[in-house]
C-alpha cells in the first residue's frame, strides 16, 4: 500500500519541489570550483584542514594519555591490577607525560595525611577519647622532671 502511495504522489512531489533531492551530476565543475575556489586554494584549504585533523588527533592523544596516567598512578596506589590499554596509551602519546597540576598537589596532600597517619601520633588519634594536647602537656612535664632529677643527682 505505501508503495502504491509513493508511486502515486511521488512524481508529483519532485515536480513541487523542482527536483531538490536529485544529483545533479555536471561533469565539468569540480569540487574546488564548486566551493568557489581555485585548484591552489582548494589544495591549501584541504592542506589546513589536515594539518588541524592531525593536531586535534594528537591533543587528543594527549589527554588520554593524561588519563591513563590518572588512572595509572591509582591502581599503583590501590594495588590495583595494571591495565596493558593504559600503558599503550601513554606509550603512544610519544612525549611526557605528566599528572595534571590540580591533581598532582591533591595526591601531595594525600600522601602527606597519609604519613601523618602511620606515624605514632597519627596511630593515637585513630584512638578514641586521647587527648593528644594533654598527651603532649604530660610528656614534656615528665621529661622536665628527668632533666631535674637528673641535675640533683649527686652521682652525675
Amino acid at each position: 500500500m505505501a508503495f502504491m502511495v509513493k508511486h502515486v504522489v511521488g512524481g508529483q512531489l519532485k515536480n513541487l519541489t523542482g527536483g531538490l533531492g536529485e544529483d545533479k551530476s555536471d561533469g565539468d565543475k569540480s569540487e574546488a570550483g564548486a566551493k568557489g575556489m581555485t585548484q591552489e586554494e582548494f589544495e591549501q584549504y584541504q592542506q589546513q584542514l589536515q594539518e588541524e585533523k592531525m593536531e586535534r588527533d594528537a591533543s587528543f592523544a594527549q589527554r588520554k594519555a593524561e588519563r591513563a596516567t590518572v588512572r595509572t598512578h591509582f591502581r599503583d596506589k590501590y594495588r590495583l591490577p595494571k591495565n596493558e590499554l593504559d600503558e599503550t596509551q601513554i606509550q603512544q602519546a610519544g612525549q611526557e607525560v605528566e599528572l595534571p597540576t590540580e591533581l598532582a598537589k591533591m595526591i601531595a596532600e594525600d600522601n602527606q595525611e597519609e604519613a601523618h597517619k602511620r606515624s605514632v601520633l597519627g596511630q593515637l588519634s585513630n584512638i578514641q577519647n586521647v587527648d593528644l594536647d594533654q598527651l603532649k602537656d604530660k610528656a614534656q612535664a615528665t621529661l622536665e622532671d628527668i632533666r631535674h632529677s637528673a641535675e640533683k643527682c649527686s652521682v652525675m
